[in-house]
Parts: C-alpha cells; structure tokens; sequence
C-alpha cells in the first residue's frame, strides 16, 4: 500500500470511530510526546474523544507543549474504539501490561517495526512520526492550528538530532516551514528542550564523560545506578549524553550505557546508539533485541558492565568494518 493509501485508509477508520486511546512507548522522548499530543489536537479537531496515557512519566522539560497536561497514566475505564500506537512495535512496548485496545492503529517510522495491529502504518523513510502526523493532518484537511505545530515541531526537532540525522531531507524543511508558519516558535521550542536542563543532568553528564573510553573509530561511556544517586539524577537526565560521544572528531559510532537494576540483583544495561552515517546502528541494536534508527537506536544488556560494554564496541566495531556478526 502507497503512504497515499494508507494515509486515506487511516482516515476512513477515524472518521468511522468516536472514542480514542493514544499511546507511545515506554520511556517516552519527544517524538512519543510531540506527535501524540499533536494527534490529540487532531482527533479534537475531527469532533472526537481521545485520551492520551504514557506508562511512564513526561520530562519536564516538554512540560510546555500546548496540552500534554491532558496526558493521563492511566487507561480508560472502557474500552476505547480505537487505540493508536506510536512507535511501538507491540502493545507491551508501550510499558502497559495490557489494554482493552478496540482496534489497534500501529503508526511507526522505524525500520525494525513490526505490523502487529489491526491497522499498519510503518513509513521508515519518515524523518519522525511527528513527521506522519503532519501528513495525516494535512491530508485530513482539519488544519494545523498552533498548539499542534508546536507539538509536531518538537517532534521532529528532536527526532531528527536538531535536523542533523540522513533522513533529514528537502521535505522535513518544508514540514518545519510549514509548522512555524502555522504558529510554532522555533526560538521557543530550543529553549524549552536544549537550555532548560535541571543541575542533575550536567552533572550526568560529567560522571559518565570522566568514564569516557574512546577505542579507533568508537566511543562509549557509562553511568552507574550509585553515580545517578550521586548526582540526584532521574533518568530522563541521561538523555542526549550519547549525543556528546558522537560529536567527537575521528569518531563514527557512539554508546551509552546507564545501569538499572533489576530483581534478583542482577543488572542490566539501557544502552543508547548512535552514527554519523557511515554505519547503520540499528542492525546493532536488533543484535540485542532493540531497534531504531540508521543514526539513532537503543537496546538493552545483560550485565555486568564490563561483559557489556564489551560485546556492545566489538559488534560497533564489526559494523563499522561491514561484517556481519551473530548475535553474543
């Protein structure tokens, strides 16, 4: 089916349903945050009932994001009549146990998406799922008022690395365009998201730079779960460390490795990938049972630290060289 089929044929099943849940993936960054709250605005915009629920907490720094303080952590009471899923390759990435979905709507712009749903939209040429979102909208010819400019502006900058990632392309710059011109401030969104961080995210990202280990062409760092407590840190704080990594001359691959424990007392390690270009990281991240991205993936690790990070550099480095490993 062409993204112009699928765009019609989506839109026929929301005009067809009244109540809707949506939802994104654990953990959620500003892609998951952005493009929900920015369909929030359109199903409102069609004359529907749509509740907005994460597993996991909003980072503060998208509190500003015009309705996300609609977004709930709590499923509906009743069945919804339809439930979207953004960027998650199943119901449980979403981190619910379970949901009394109605029909599942699957949107996704990774290459590693999986058609599990009663409805697949998967586009890995998308810059973001902000990005089908923005299509979705203008195709449904509701408009794009301000509040979902903002929210789909966000979505794409962040997903896109500050428009920095190859699917940046001539069409994600029109999108921008067009979004700051139907009321999004570009000046606005950075300061929220790039110059707001809280004290213990800088001092994050201290910790895990002095544990910095650089090996040729790849660069990995780490934080441990009694440095977070150190530095007061949540999680969220470690966002965008790995991006520091990648910004390295002579460097072409980059991880981050932030320690959670888990029961028994064993560790594991959420492990977040990146690439200048030249290497596709996501074929890493699918090595261990993750996904995303050519520039941007994550997946998570088996510890200890040291059995960690040595299978994450030696499967960077085989990518890098064009070999095909199996799996450690």
């Amino acid at each position: 089916m062409s993204q112009h089929d699928s765009i019609a044929a989506l839109l026929s099943l929301l005009h067809e349903r009244q109540n809707f849940l949506v939802t994104s993936h654990a953990r959620p960054d500003g892609d998951a945050i952005g493009s929900a709250v920015g369909l929030m605005h359109l199903l409102d915009a069609m004359g529907k009932d749509v509740q907005v629920a994460f597993a996991d907490p909003i980072p503060l720094i998208y509190g500003y994001l015009p309705g996300v303080k609609r977004i709930t952590h709590n499923l509906p009471a009743a069945p919804p009549d339809a439930t979207v899923l953004l960027e998650c390759d199943s119901i449980e990435r979403s981190g619910f146990a379970r949901i009394d979905a109605g029909l599942t709507i699957n949107i996704d712009h990774h290459k590693s998406g999986r058609r599990f749903a009663g409805f697949n939209w998967i586009d890995p040429e998308a810059s973001a799922v902000g990005a089908m979102i923005y299509d979705l909208a203008v195709a449904s010819g509701a408009g794009i008022s301000a509040a979902m400019a903002t929210c789909l502006y966000t979505a794409v900058l962040t997903d896109t690395g500050s428009f920095t990632y190859s699917t940046t392309t001539a069409k994600t710059f029109a999108l921008a365009e067009h979004l700051v011109a139907s009321g999004a401030s570009a000046h606005e969104v950075a300061q929220a998201v790039y110059f707001s961080n809280p004290p213990s995210k800088i001092r994050v990202l201290g910790l895990a730079l002095n544990n910095m280990v650089l090996e040729g062409e790849v660069a990995h760092a780490w934080i441990t779960q009694e440095e977070m407590v150190r530095a007061g840190a949540v999680p969220e704080d470690c966002e965008g460390v790995v991006n520091y990594l990648i910004g390295i001359a002579g460097i072409e691959t980059a991880a981050f490795l932030r320690e959670l424990p888990v029961a028994g007392g064993e560790l594991e390690y959420r492990t977040s990938l990146r690439s200048k270009g030249s290497v596709d990281v996501s074929v890493v991240a699918e090595r261990f049972g993750g996904g995303g991205h050519r520039n941007a993936s994550g997946c998570t690790l088996p510890g200890p630290l040291d059995a960690a990070r040595t299978q994450v550099v030696a499967e960077l480095h085989a990518a890098g060289r064009g070999k095909a490993r199996q799996p450690v």
